[in-house]
């Protein structure tokens, strides 16, 4: 999943932090949460979205997420 993160934040040329801040939430969360395999891409995704509000002028919208993922998760 890390190798999938860099990918995405390299194809939305994000700050370097966003990456560190992506990663780190992931770790935290995993260390205290066990997940299914299917939706560890979600959590790869709410944590770069996180992270983006947090560092990002201009972070990714939902509908561009939505989209690196491939359509694999829906907007509610």
């Amino acid at each position: 999943m890390v190798d999938w993160l860099i990918n995405v934040h390299m194809k939305f040329k994000l700050l370097p932090e966003t990456l560190f801040i992506t990663i780190n939430l992931v770790d935290r969360y995993l260390s205290i949460e066990v997940i299914d395999k299917q939706n560890v891409q979600l959590l790869g995704v709410a944590a770069l979205m996180i992270a983006c509000k947090y560092e990002e002028i201009y972070p990714p919208t939902v509908k561009d997420f939505i989209y690196v993922t491939k359509n694999a998760y829906t907007k509610p």
